[in-house]
Formats: structure tokens, sequence, C-alpha cells
């Protein structure tokens, strides 16, 4: 199986899967931030492992799939970000893009969350997932998938409100975002390497 390891900007520092990001819920009365595992690890999970199986959650299965159908009725979250990348395989390598807003403001990425004990020391660990949906015209020519984002406060509110059971006006919102409000550029395959959080990896090649 081929996962989809999706990274990030979030405020210029370069997110990989399995690190923290920051992460913001409705607690019922009001929006609150802190701070979430990339990749999910559901409470009924037995290993924690799991999470790097669950770093995004699929727009089409997700109502069915065990391991989100809960989050995606109760714990809803949306994650800040100012862009993402995406590899494109040219002959045996690989092509980072970098993707962000055309009016290069932050944006979200729709997700879930989910709250899991450590039975050895009974800890908390608070960890999330990405969803993912088919691409619009850009990110095809990148990749076959694409995160939900958006800069829509009526999308983020809908989204995050715990009170909203309505499953068709959930999943009304897992859509691609609109190309002509994004913009792509090639970057250096120094983004291969999660060890580099440099200004090299936002830096322009040339555009897609």
């Amino acid at each position: 199986m081929i996962f989809h390891w999706l990274e990030i900007i979030h405020l210029d520092t370069k997110i990989a899967p399995s690190q923290n990001i920051l992460t913001v819920i409705n607690n019922g009365e009001r929006r609150v931030g802190g701070f979430t595992r990339r990749g999910l690890v559901p409470k009924w999970s037995s290993d924690i492992k799991i999470a790097y199986k669950l770093l995004n959650a699929r727009a089409e299965t997700i109502v069915e799939k065990p391991s989100f159908r809960n989050s995606f009725k109760r714990t809803r979250c949306v994650i800040p970000a100012s862009g993402f990348y995406e590899w494109k395989k040219i002959d045996k390598e690989k092509q980072p893009y970098l993707f962000t807003m055309e009016n290069d403001k932050p944006f979200v990425f729709l997700g879930l969350y989910d709250t899991w004990r450590n039975k050895d020391d009974n800890s908390l660990l608070y960890s999330s997932t990405i969803i993912t949906t088919t691409p619009n015209e850009l990110t095809e020519a990148v990749h076959d998938r694409m995160p939900v984002i958006t800069q829509d406060n009526n999308v983020i509110d809908t989204w995050l409100n715990p009170r909203n059971e309505d499953t068709d006006t959930l999943r009304s919102l897992l859509i691609p975002y609109p190309a002509e409000r994004m913009k792509a550029i090639r970057v250096s395959s120094i983004v291969n390497s999660p060890k580099y959080d440099v200004i090299e990896c936002l830096e322009p090649i040339n555009s897609l």
C-alpha cells in the first residue's frame, strides 16, 4: 500500500509526518488551539504505530472507515498552514512542488483529531489527520490527491461546530479547492529530507 505523505508549511516551518502541529478545535464554547501529532491514533488502538497508516483520511470513505468515522462525527479540527508540498514522479526522480494560495494568505486543512491514552503510564496523546480529496486542475499535474483546504470562515465554522452531525452537510465541504485561487512552484529537492527546514525549501526553481 502506498501512503500519501503530505508535508506542509506552517508559518514558514516545514512539518513532516509524526511531528507536532498547531491544531484548532471547537470545545463547545469557543475555538481553542493546541498541538497534535500528525498521524491519527484512534482511542481504541492498541499500537501507536498505527499513526503512520493514518496520516491522511480519504474524503470518499471517511464515514465508513472504523479509524475515522467516530472522529468525523465528534472530533473535527482544522490545521492552519501557508502551503503544502507534493511530489511529481519524473523518470526515476521525484520533483517537489510547493502549493500556496494565490493571495499568499494562510489557509486551513480540514482534519480530524483523537485522544489516545497510554496504558503503561496513563499519559494522553493528541493526534490528528488531514482529509484528502480528488485533485483540482492545478494539483492533478503533480498528484492524484489533494488536501481539503479552505479560507472560508463559514466553512470553518460549519466544520468545527461540535453540534453539527449532519453527515451530508459535512461531506459537502470535502471538495477540491478552486485551482484558480492557488499557485504552484517547483522547489529544490532539499525539501525531500525532513531534517532541512531552510529558506531554500520555499524558493522557486520555476513555475509549474
